[in-house]
């Protein structure tokens, strides 16, 4: 007998060293500071990623459409299509951007046929606020529900162009309006396309169908890069910052902010110019360096200011950045009093330099000051920067301003021993392979998955520059 409790005295003291030593390491990562990596560019890097086929307000597909009122409030074991209505109304309005005029009182219920143009898969979203509080079915599927309190459940339905099938929307609250949105799924190289029908990205959606929130990972946009949430693919459009964010977040245990500051159709020669740049000589015009304005004018004349200034938007995203940053607990109140440490930088632009000779010439010169001016403005020397290239740019066939860009954005890559100083904490994704054939200018034609597969691989090597370290 004392033996037995000497071995149940010994398992509880190991039982109790156990959790404590794990409730210290919880209380011990709880404390450290929150990773966050800075991306930054022109419109790409804001984000053209197509999530699915795009959103619109329904109406013209929609066919016969009126709605009858039951009497009494919504009762989930009633036949609504066997019980007599009170009340039927032909509507001669049904989506569009104002509320259908509903009759009130009772329940209502909304019959009539959809039809849609083209052959596909759609979901259907239906009502706004407590108008969503209601069931839809599609040629007899439930296409989407939520009861009162709950969370929606969407299922998509493929549909046959030119088809007529019936609909009907049963309402469970006193709202009621006709207004809603349709969305073609299956469009190609869409997101929701590429996660559904070609079972890529698994880990985006959750076994409902539903995109998934990191609860670890934050996103916060500034300048044309908006938005503050749990980092997640339900928005319109995505950037590169979807893969990044997975493949750091699955890095590191602390959490992680992603934090974007870019905007579309700017130049690092010009726009983008980091401080302290000098003003420079090219074919016979002067150049502005920082803070001077126009962007270039003859030799030997006077410069003549404008409205914009060069470097004015590194001054406005990084500003933007900065001001986010000191603000950090106001932000970001679930990471109150935890502070942060910036690990790395993400630079993918270029487009607007490849149509200014000047500018593609210099641009080797400025891609090495920015990466120096990044990290001593934001006091984060040990800071990884990690460059993404141009997608239609070959290393074999590039030419002109566009090969001075590629060889300028693989000379700064540690690897090429040509800036001793970046060995180790600068590298450069050779993005053509991973472009899907599309180009820069055109957003890659809105392909998701160029969008993903760069994002996944500049964050891979964002963490095999962080690895050595650890």
């Amino acid at each position: 007998m004392l033996k037995k409790f000497h071995i149940t005295s010994a398992l509880i003291i190991l039982m109790h060293t156990i959790s404590f030593a794990e409730n210290n390491n919880n209380k011990s990562l709880s404390k450290k500071p929150v990773n966050v990596y800075i991306l930054s560019g022109q419109s790409n890097m804001v984000g053209a990623g197509k999530v699915d086929g795009g959103s619109s307000r329904w109406g013209e597909q929609f066919l016969d459409p009126e709605v009858s009122v039951y009497e009494g409030v919504y009762n989930s074991e009633a036949n609504y299509d066997k019980l007599k209505p009170s009340k039927v109304m032909k509507l001669e309005k049904f989506g569009g951007t104002e509320p259908t005029p509903y009759p009130t009182g009772g329940t209502r219920v909304t019959r009539g046929f959809v039809k849609v143009k083209e052959t596909g898969t759609y979901e259907f979203r239906p009502g706004y606020g407590g108008s969503m509080e209601n069931v839809m079915e599609v040629a007899g599927k439930v296409v989407h529900r939520k009861d009162v309190g709950e969370e929606i459940i969407r299922n998509s339905i493929k549909l046959e162009g030119g088809k007529k099938v019936p609909f009907k929307i049963t309402y469970f609250t006193n709202d009621a309006n006709g207004l809603g949105w349709i969305v073609r799924l299956d469009v190609p190289g869409t997101l929701t396309s590429l996660v559904n029908f070609k079972g890529m990205y698994p880990y985006l959606k959750n076994n409902k169908g539903q995109w998934v929130s990191r609860d670890d990972v934050y996103y916060k946009g500034v300048i044309a890069a908006a938005g503050s949430r749990w980092l997640s693919a339900d928005s319109g459009k995505i950037g590169p910052e979807l893969g990044f964010g997975h493949i750091v977040g699955n890095h590191h245990e602390e959490p992680v902010l992603i934090l974007k500051a870019s905007q579309g159709n700017r130049s690092l020669g010009w726009d983008f110019l980091p401080p302290g740049s000098k003003q420079y000589e090219f074919e016979g015009k002067i150049y502005a360096g920082y803070k001077q304005s126009p962007d270039t004018w003859d030799k030997g004349s006077k410069p003549k200011p404008i409205n914009w200034y060069a470097g004015k938007q590194y001054d406005d995203c990084f500003g933007a950045a900065e001001e986010v940053l000191e603000n950090f607990d106001q932000n970001f109140p679930h990471w109150k009093g935890r502070g942060f440490v910036i690990k790395g930088f993400a630079w993918w632009q270029g487009d607007k330099d490849r149509y200014n000779s000047g500018h593609a010439n210099q641009y080797e010169k400025n891609l090495v000051h920015l990466i120096n001016t990044l990290r001593n403005q934001f006091k984060a020397p040990d800071a990884k920067f990690v460059i993404g290239t141009l997608g239609q740019t070959k290393k074999d066939t590039s030419h002109a301003n566009e090969k001075l860009i590629l060889d300028a954005q693989l000379a700064v890559d540690g690897q090429s021993n040509k800036y001793p100083q970046f060995k180790g904490n600068v590298t450069t994704v050779y993005t053509h392979p991973l472009s899907q054939g599309g180009a820069s200018n055109s957003h890659y034609n809105g392909n998701a998955q160029t969008y993903m597969d760069i994002g996944l691989a500049m964050g891979e090597s964002m963490i095999k520059l962080i690895k050595p370290n650890q």
